[in-house]
Protein backbone atom coordinates (compact mmCIF):
# COMPACT_ATOMS: atom_id res chain seq x y z
CA UNK A 1 0.00 0.00 0.00
CA UNK A 2 1.45 3.38 -1.06
CA UNK A 3 1.81 6.16 1.65
CA UNK A 4 0.31 8.67 -1.32
CA UNK A 5 -2.84 10.47 -0.05
CA UNK A 6 -5.54 10.60 -2.07
CA UNK A 7 -6.89 14.34 -2.25
CA UNK A 8 -10.77 13.49 -1.48
CA UNK A 9 -10.73 10.37 0.08
CA UNK A 10 -7.68 11.16 2.97
CA UNK A 11 -6.94 7.21 2.43
CA UNK A 12 -3.95 6.19 0.87
CA UNK A 13 -3.81 5.11 -2.51
CA UNK A 14 -3.09 1.36 -3.50
CA UNK A 15 -0.72 0.41 -6.46
CA UNK A 16 -3.21 -0.18 -8.72
CA UNK A 17 -5.03 2.98 -8.22
CA UNK A 18 -1.33 4.78 -8.63
CA UNK A 19 -1.20 2.28 -12.01
CA UNK A 20 -4.42 3.53 -13.43
CA UNK A 21 -3.16 7.31 -12.63
CA UNK A 22 -0.15 6.29 -14.81
CA UNK A 23 -2.25 4.41 -17.41
CA UNK A 24 -2.98 8.08 -19.65
CA UNK A 25 0.06 9.06 -21.82
CA UNK A 26 -0.59 12.14 -21.25
CA UNK A 27 -0.94 12.52 -17.53
CA UNK A 28 2.36 10.21 -17.87
CA UNK A 29 3.80 13.47 -19.74
CA UNK A 30 2.29 16.02 -17.45
CA UNK A 31 3.74 14.79 -14.43
CA UNK A 32 6.98 14.36 -16.58
CA UNK A 33 7.08 17.75 -17.70
CA UNK A 34 6.35 19.55 -14.76
CA UNK A 35 9.89 17.03 -12.90
CA UNK A 36 11.71 18.87 -15.32
CA UNK A 37 10.33 22.23 -14.49
CA UNK A 38 11.17 24.49 -11.69
CA UNK A 39 7.74 25.60 -9.89
CA UNK A 40 4.67 26.76 -11.66
CA UNK A 41 3.69 25.83 -14.87
CA UNK A 42 0.38 27.35 -16.79
CA UNK A 43 -2.02 24.84 -18.83
CA UNK A 44 -1.30 27.06 -22.47
CA UNK A 45 2.54 25.84 -21.61
CA UNK A 46 1.75 22.42 -20.63
CA UNK A 47 -0.75 21.47 -23.36
CA UNK A 48 2.24 22.68 -26.01
CA UNK A 49 4.66 20.85 -24.83
CA UNK A 50 2.47 17.28 -24.36
CA UNK A 51 1.08 18.61 -28.15
CA UNK A 52 4.50 18.95 -29.45
CA UNK A 53 5.37 15.64 -28.15
CA UNK A 54 2.79 13.92 -29.64
CA UNK A 55 2.47 15.42 -32.95
CA UNK A 56 6.40 15.29 -33.28
CA UNK A 57 6.04 18.98 -34.50
CA UNK A 58 7.46 22.60 -33.17
CA UNK A 59 5.15 24.42 -33.46
CA UNK A 60 2.02 21.61 -33.10
CA UNK A 61 -0.31 22.10 -35.18
CA UNK A 62 -3.20 24.25 -33.68
CA UNK A 63 -6.02 21.52 -33.57
CA UNK A 64 -3.23 19.52 -31.78
CA UNK A 65 -2.85 21.78 -29.25
CA UNK A 66 -6.47 22.61 -28.51
CA UNK A 67 -7.38 19.04 -27.84
CA UNK A 68 -4.45 18.68 -25.57
CA UNK A 69 -5.69 21.54 -23.64
CA UNK A 70 -8.84 20.65 -23.32
CA UNK A 71 -8.22 17.11 -22.43
CA UNK A 72 -6.00 18.26 -20.22
CA UNK A 73 -7.98 21.19 -18.42
CA UNK A 74 -11.35 19.01 -18.29
CA UNK A 75 -10.07 15.80 -17.40
CA UNK A 76 -6.45 14.64 -16.52
CA UNK A 77 -5.24 17.63 -14.09
CA UNK A 78 -8.13 17.15 -12.57
CA UNK A 79 -7.50 13.68 -11.77
CA UNK A 80 -4.10 14.38 -10.90
CA UNK A 81 -5.10 17.17 -8.45
CA UNK A 82 -7.60 15.04 -6.88
CA UNK A 83 -5.12 12.32 -6.47
CA UNK A 84 -2.82 15.18 -4.64
CA UNK A 85 -0.15 14.81 -7.41
CA UNK A 86 -0.61 18.28 -8.70
CA UNK A 87 -2.11 21.00 -7.45
CA UNK A 88 -4.57 22.49 -10.25
CA UNK A 89 -5.96 26.40 -10.50
CA UNK A 90 -8.40 26.20 -12.56
CA UNK A 91 -9.26 29.81 -12.47
CA UNK A 92 -6.02 30.83 -13.05
CA UNK A 93 -4.81 27.99 -15.38
CA UNK A 94 -1.72 27.11 -13.27
CA UNK A 95 -0.10 23.67 -12.14
CA UNK A 96 2.56 22.73 -9.80
CA UNK A 97 3.32 19.54 -8.42
CA UNK A 98 2.48 18.33 -4.74
CA UNK A 99 5.30 16.72 -2.74
CA UNK A 100 3.32 13.40 -3.03
CA UNK A 101 4.16 13.01 -6.96
CA UNK A 102 7.62 11.28 -5.38
CA UNK A 103 5.39 8.41 -4.59
CA UNK A 104 4.32 8.05 -8.29
CA UNK A 105 7.63 9.37 -9.38
CA UNK A 106 8.62 5.68 -8.45
CA UNK A 107 6.21 3.68 -10.71
CA UNK A 108 7.84 5.75 -13.32
CA UNK A 109 11.40 4.54 -12.95
CA UNK A 110 13.11 3.64 -16.50
CA UNK A 111 14.07 0.75 -17.47
CA UNK A 112 17.45 -0.08 -19.12
CA UNK A 113 18.81 -1.83 -22.14
CA UNK A 114 17.96 -5.21 -19.76
CA UNK A 115 14.24 -4.80 -19.49
CA UNK A 116 14.72 -3.77 -15.60
CA UNK A 117 15.12 -0.96 -13.78
CA UNK A 118 18.19 0.81 -13.46
CA UNK A 119 16.59 0.43 -9.66
CA UNK A 120 16.28 -2.94 -9.67
CA UNK A 121 19.49 -3.53 -11.22
CA UNK A 122 21.77 -2.14 -8.92
CA UNK A 123 19.99 -3.87 -6.14
CA UNK A 124 20.61 -6.94 -7.61
CA UNK A 125 24.12 -6.10 -8.60
CA UNK A 126 24.75 -4.97 -4.75
CA UNK A 127 23.01 -8.22 -3.59
CA UNK A 128 25.27 -10.30 -5.64
CA UNK A 129 28.06 -8.85 -5.00
CA UNK A 130 27.66 -9.04 -1.09
CA UNK A 131 27.11 -12.88 -1.93
CA UNK A 132 29.82 -13.05 -2.90
CA UNK A 133 31.85 -11.23 -0.42
CA UNK A 134 30.28 -13.78 1.99
CA UNK A 135 31.06 -16.33 0.11
CA UNK A 136 34.77 -15.68 -0.20
CA UNK A 137 34.64 -15.09 3.72
CA UNK A 138 32.76 -18.53 4.24
CA UNK A 139 35.20 -20.57 2.32
CA UNK A 140 32.72 -21.42 -0.57
CA UNK A 141 34.05 -23.87 -3.30
CA UNK A 142 35.97 -21.12 -6.35
CA UNK A 143 34.51 -18.23 -4.79
CA UNK A 144 37.17 -18.21 -2.00
CA UNK A 145 40.22 -18.85 -4.62
CA UNK A 146 39.91 -14.50 -4.99
CA UNK A 147 40.23 -12.23 -1.95
CA UNK A 148 36.86 -10.61 -0.59
CA UNK A 149 38.54 -7.47 -1.10
CA UNK A 150 39.05 -8.25 -4.77
CA UNK A 151 35.37 -9.48 -4.92
CA UNK A 152 34.48 -6.36 -3.36
CA UNK A 153 35.86 -3.79 -5.90
CA UNK A 154 35.43 -5.88 -8.81
CA UNK A 155 31.26 -5.07 -7.46
CA UNK A 156 32.41 -1.72 -7.37
CA UNK A 157 33.78 -0.90 -10.65
CA UNK A 158 30.64 -2.80 -12.25
CA UNK A 159 28.88 -0.04 -10.11
CA UNK A 160 30.72 2.92 -10.99
CA UNK A 161 31.06 1.51 -15.04
CA UNK A 162 27.09 0.84 -14.94
CA UNK A 163 26.56 4.39 -13.19
CA UNK A 164 28.85 5.80 -16.56
CA UNK A 165 26.86 3.90 -18.86
CA UNK A 166 23.26 5.31 -17.07
CA UNK A 167 24.34 9.13 -17.24
CA UNK A 168 25.76 8.05 -20.59
CA UNK A 169 22.43 6.30 -21.89
CA UNK A 170 20.44 10.00 -20.10
CA UNK A 171 22.11 12.29 -21.67
CA UNK A 172 22.17 10.82 -25.30
CA UNK A 173 18.10 10.43 -24.85
CA UNK A 174 18.54 13.76 -23.47
CA UNK A 175 20.54 15.42 -26.76
CA UNK A 176 18.38 13.37 -29.19
CA UNK A 177 15.40 15.66 -27.67
CA UNK A 178 17.00 18.42 -27.86
CA UNK A 179 18.26 18.28 -31.55
CA UNK A 180 14.47 16.91 -32.43
CA UNK A 181 13.58 20.09 -30.82
CA UNK A 182 15.77 22.63 -32.31
CA UNK A 183 15.46 21.22 -36.00
CA UNK A 184 11.50 21.73 -35.45
CA UNK A 185 12.38 25.05 -34.77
Amino acid sequence: MSALLAETTGRPMTECQIHQLLANERRRAVIERLDASTGTVTVRELSTWVAETEADQSPPPVRVRDSVYTSLHQTHLPKLHDAGVVEYDRERSLVHLRPAVRQVDRHMDVVNGLGVTWGGYYRSLGVFGLLLVVGALAGLPVVERLDPLLWASGTLVVFAVSGALQLWDHRWRLRRTLWKSIRRR
